[in-house]
C-alpha cells in the first residue's frame, strides 16, 4: 500500500503544477509583440479591421475575461478554432500530434540501445582506449545542436549518399520507421550522449559495491550479476536524468521536424507563433506542458519501483 500512497500523493502534487502552467501559457501568449488581427491582415490593416477582426475574435476584452473564457473552453476540452485555419484546435493536433510522439518514442527506443550497451563498454573498459574514444565521440556530439546535426545527417546521408531520403514520412510501418530513422537518429544521439555518461558512473559505483562482490562469491554468472544487479541500481539515478532529458526531446523533436520536413507539430507551431494564432499556440503549449508533466510524473514513479526506499 506504501508505494500506491505514493502514487496518489504524487498525482495530487501535480495539480498545482497544472493549474501554474494554465496560467502561465495563456500570460506568455498574450505577450508576444503584435496582434492576431494585424497578423491577419498584414498591410492591408486599419484602425476599423483591427477592431472588427479583435471583436470578433474577443481580444479585446479585458485580460481576465480573456482568461475566463480562455479556461471555460479548456475544462469543457475545447481549445478553439485556428484563426488563420478556420479549423478546431484539436482536429489540429489530432493531425499532427501522432507524428511527434511516434518520433520522440522512435528517438528514446534508439537512445537506449545505444546508452545502455555502451555504459558497460565503457565502465567495464574504464580508462582504455575504447572508453575514451566513446567519451570523445560522446562529448563532440554533445557540442552540436541538433539542428547542426540534423543537417549534417540530412546531406551526407540524405542528399550525398541517398541511403535515407530528406524528406517526407511514407506510407505503411516499415516505410514510415524508414523515413524517420535519420530524424529520430538526430535526437536520440543527444539524449544517448547525457544518459550514458551517467549510466557508465553508476555502473562503475555499482561495481564497487559489497554486494556485488557477494553475488559473485555465490557463483552467478557475470551476465546475471550485470542484468540483475548492476543494471537494476545503476538504473535508479539514471532514471530521473532520462525522464528531464525527455521533456527536452519533445521540445527538440519540432525543431528536428522543420529540418526534415515532417507533418509533424513543428511546423504548425512556428506558423501559429508568426500569425499570433493565439488558440494553436495555446493548445499546442499546453499539450506539451501536459505531456512533459506526465513524462516526470511516470519518471517519478518508475523510480519508486526501482527503489522502494522513495515511498518509505
Amino acid at each position: 500500500m506504501g508505494y500506491w500512497r505514493f502514487v496518489l500523493r504524487r498525482l495530487l502534487q501535480s495539480a498545482p503544477t497544472f493549474a501554474l502552467i494554465t496560467v502561465l501559457i495563456f500570460l506568455l501568449v498574450r505577450l508576444l509583440p503584435g496582434d492576431p488581427a494585424s497578423a491577419m491582415l498584414g498591410d492591408r490593416a486599419t484602425d476599423e479591421a483591427v477592431a472588427r477582426i479583435n471583436a470578433s475574435l474577443g481580444t479585446d476584452l479585458p485580460i481576465a475575461s480573456q482568461f475566463l473564457r480562455f479556461l471555460g473552453r479548456l475544462l469543457s476540452g475545447d481549445l478553439g478554432q485556428s484563426q488563420a485555419l478556420h479549423v478546431p484546435v484539436t482536429e489540429l493536433i489530432g493531425e499532427r500530434m501522432p507524428v511527434t510522439l511516434l518520433l520522440a518514442a522512435y528517438a528514446m527506443v534508439l537512445a537506449t540501445l545505444i546508452s545502455i550497451p555502451l555504459a558497460f563498454l565503457m565502465a567495464l573498459y574504464r580508462d582504455r582506449p575504447l572508453d575514451i574514444a566513446l567519451r570523445g565521440a560522446f562529448q563532440l556530439g554533445l557540442s552540436m545542436p541538433t539542428f547542426y546535426l540534423g543537417l549534417l545527417f540530412l546531406t551526407v546521408l540524405g542528399a550525398h549518399l541517398r541511403i535515407f531520403p530528406v524528406g517526407g514520412l511514407g506510407r505503411g510501418p516499415v516505410g514510415i520507421l524508414y523515413h524517420l530513422f535519420l530524424p529520430a537518429l538526430t535526437l536520440a544521439l543527444g539524449l544517448a550522449a547525457v544518459i550514458t555518461r551517467s549510466l557508465r558512473a553508476a555502473i562503475l559505483e555499482v561495481l564497487q559495491a559489497d554486494y556485488i562482490d557477494f553475488a559473485r562469491a555465490k557463483g552467478l554468472s557475470e551476465r546475471v550479476v550485470l542484468g540483475r544487479h548492476v543494471l537494476r541500481n545503476a538504473l535508479i539515478s539514471t532514471v530521473t536524468l532520462f525522464g528531464i532529458n525527455l521533456g527536452q526531446l519533445i521540445g527538440g523533436a519540432v525543431i528536428t521536424e522543420t529540418v526534415f520536413s515532417l507533418p509533424g507539430v513543428g511546423r504548425l507551431l512556428i506558423d501559429a507563433i508568426f500569425g499570433r494564432d493565439y488558440p494553436v499556440i495555446e493548445g499546442l503549449t499546453m499539450c506539451f506542458a501536459v505531456l512533459v508533466s506526465i513524462i516526470f510524473i511516470v519518471t517519478d514513479l518508475f523510480q519508486a519501483w526501482l527503489d522502494p526506499r522513495v515511498y518509505r
